[in-house]
Parts: structure tokens; C-alpha cells; sequence
């Protein structure tokens, strides 16, 4: 029997890539998204590739999570509900902040509202969550052991001190790998309202007779990430400036690193959380579990185009953004069997190709770096 699936936020980046490989394991696959022009353009179309890709694939509603009866006609007749619609953006979330909470936060409680006290046939529901959650990552010190260091000071910050630091400790911490029972501390408004949405779920949904799952997914990258938007995803942000023949600007000293996990390895993270019954009530961070830096993300992306445009490591720092975060993904590997397929060199190679075929975006980055300047966000 062919199970009724809605992917919201399904013409995103993450979600239209799912949504394909759905309808190919043969899901009838419903999509609700309000196709943002910051990620669609202002018609998405003729602007938005992601759109006009899933279009004639599936049933596509446009309507907004916010709004109830565009989730109630969008939940009626579905099995599996796959919720990633959000806005994105951690430096954005500083200061959008009724929007960032009303979509994420007020979309969820909608939904959750409605599959508590509405007829339907609901039976898992899987939420995008984020690694945003953890803050700062997971550290060891010599003389404390495993700890885990609180939101960085700006005025630290200032004097070129980007290091994370505890309490007691003088030493250089050691980076380790975040699992899912670390800290949860988020040092971000868009942090703070995926922990809420992932939370809310966890604990609603089983009340309810709902499977629930939750991925943590860490920087997710790939063909057919928007290169509209300068508020989120460093390398369409380092691939715009650089087809557009402008230095690339790196916060603080480069060496700030991420783990970053290719587009077809996520889907497939999902599709198994989807899929497997082992997965209900969990958990699971989705990354490659390997922390990269910066500059290196720069470096690989100017050799990747051939295109050589200035690096200009400058200091400057955003107020809310961490320093390390890797995740430990033994856990999703061990009870889905997930293994991450793309090595980084593979997955930016792909990423380049694709984007070698797109048309050069306008370089809005400074436009988004006044906005948060003008709120004292960006120093």
C-alpha cells in the first residue's frame, strides 16, 4: 500500500530533494510551502529552480504553517507528516525574531493543536532539528574533564580571543564530537526555536499514539541550495562572492569550523527515519562526523571554480554564532545503519559543478551584513 506523505517547506533545498526520492519508493507525496522570496526569488516560476523542479510531481499546496486551515487541508488524508519548514538563519534570528518564533515555534504548536484535537490518520511524524541546539560543542579539559563552555564574549571577541572558554580552566579545550545526550544550550534565537519544535513533538506526540522522530541535522549543502540568500549556507555565500569576482570575507580568524554533510546523505538519513520502526522515538544527529574549517571552505571552493579571489580573514564576528560543532553519529549509524556516502572533497565537487550551470546570482552579502551591523550584531 502506497502511504500518503506531506514534506513541509517540500520545494525547499532539503525538502524537494526528499520529496523526489519519495514519489521513486512510490509515496503519494503532498507539499506545503509559502515559497519564500528570499529563498524563491520574488516569482518563484521562473525564479526559483527548487519550485519549478517538483511542481508537476506532486500536490502541491501554497499556503503558510502559521495558518491553520492551510495545515488542516494539507494533514487531512496523510499517513507520515515530514516537517522542515522553518525559517533558517542564525544571525537573521537575532533580530526577526517574532518571525523566526511564530513560523517555527507557532507553526509546530498548530500543527500539534490540530492532531490533538482533530480526526485524522496520522501515524509518524519527522522533524527537522538542528544542531543550532547544542551552542557551543562538546569539549574535554585536562583538568575538569568533559565540559561544555557557555556563548562567547564579545569582549573577548574584540581583542582577536575567539576561543571558547570554562569557567576554572586555563588550558586549550580539546574539540569533540557532539552525540545527542550533550548539552543543550543554544546561543541563538533560531537555536532556541528548533529545540522548542523538536521538543514539543517529542513529548506531544507519543501521547497521541505518533511515532515521532527528530533529526539534528548539522550544515547541510548540495546542488540546488538556494544561492538567492545571504543570510544562511557559507559556501552558496563564498560561491556568489566568488562568481561575482569579489573577496571573500571570513569571520574571526578562519579557523571556526563546522561539520558539513552532502544533500543526498541527509535524504537518506530521513528516508530511513521514515522507514524504520527503530527510529520512533528518537533522536538522531545527521552529519559526517568531521569538523572543517573555514578557510578550508574557502580554499576548496576558489580551487573548485578556478576562479582566484582575494581571502580576507577580517576579524569581524557576528554576536550568537559558535565556534566548533561536530557531531558524534554513532548513534544514528548503529540503530539505522546510516553511513555517510559523500566525502566533503566529493560533495564540493558536486556542489560546484552545479552551480558552474546556474546563472551568477547578485552578491547581496553586505546587504545582510548592514542589517545586522545597524543592530550591533555584527562587529
Amino acid at each position: 500500500m502506497k502511504h500518503n506523505i506531506l514534506v513541509t517547506g517540500g520545494a525547499g533545498f532539503i525538502g524537494s530533494k526528499l520529496s523526489f526520492k519519495l514519489l521513486a519508493k512510490g509515496y503519494n507525496v503532498t507539499v506545503l510551502d509559502s515559497l519564500s522570496p528570499q529563498i524563491h526569488g520574488d516569482d518563484p516560476k521562473s525564479t526559483s529552480v527548487l519550485f519549478r523542479s517538483i511542481i508537476d510531481s506532486v500536490s502541491f499546496i501554497h499556503g503558510s504553517v502559521t495558518n491553520r486551515a492551510d495545515w488542516q487541508r494539507a494533514i487531512e488524508g496523510q499517513d507520515i507528516i515530514v516537517h522542515l519548514a522553518a525559517e533558517t538563519g542564525t544571525g537573521q534570528s537575532m533580530y526577526e525574531i517574532e518571525k523566526y518564533v511564530n513560523v517555527n515555534v507557532n507553526g509546530t504548536a498548530i500543527l500539534l493543536d490540530i492532531l490533538a484535537n482533530q480526526r485524522h490518520q496520522v501515524k509518524k511524524l519527522v522533524v527537522a532539528s538542528s544542531r543550532s541546539i547544542y551552542g557551543e560543542g562538546k569539549y574535554r579539559s585536562e583538568k575538569l574533564g568533559v565540559v561544555y563552555p557557555n556563548h562567547r564574549k564579545a569582549d573577548d571577541m574584540k581583542l582577536g580571543d575567539f576561543d571558547v572558554k570554562y569557567p576554572g580552566c586555563d588550558e586549550v579545550l580539546e574539540l569533540l564530537a557532539t552525540d545527542e545526550d550533550s548539552k543543550i544550550h543554544p546561543s541563538s534565537v533560531y537555536g532556541i526555536t528548533k529545540q522548542n519544535q523538536e521538543q514539543m513533538i517529542m513529548t506531544v506526540c507519543p501521547t497521541l499514539d505518533i511515532a515521532a522522530v527528530a533529526f539534528r541535522y548539522q550544515n547541510v549543502y548540495g546542488p540546488g541550495q538556494s544561492l538567492k540568500n545571504p543570510y544562511t549556507g557559507i559556501l552558496s555565500i563564498f560561491s556568489t562572492q566568488i562568481k561575482n569576482g569579489n573577496q571573500i570575507n571570513i569571520f574571526e580568524d578562519g579557523k571556526e569550523s563546522r561539520d558539513f554533510v552532502f544533500i543526498d546523505d541527509v535524504v537518506d538519513a530521513t528516508i530511513l527515519g521514515i522507514e524504520q520502526e527503530a527510529a520512533n522515538g528518537e533522536v538522531f544527529n545527521v552529519g559526517r562526523g568531521v569538523a572543517t574549517d573555514v578557510i578550508t571552505v574557502a580554499k576548496s571552493l576558489i580551487e573548485n571554480y578556478n576562479i582566484h579571489v582575494p581571502i580576507n580573514i577580517s576579524g569581524n564576528y557576528r554576536l550568537g554564532d559558535i565556534r566548533h560543532n561536530y557531531a558524534d553519529i554513532s548513534k544514528i549509524k548503529s540503530l539505522l545503519g546510516f553511513e555517510p556516502a559523500f566525502s566533503f572533497e566529493d560533495g564540493i565537487r558536486q556542489f560546484c559543478d552545479w552551480v558552474n550551470q546556474q546563472a551568477i546570482e547578485e552578491d547581496n552579502y553586505f546587504t545582510s551584513i548592514e542589517e545586522m551591523k545597524s543592530r550591533g550584531l555584527y562587529k
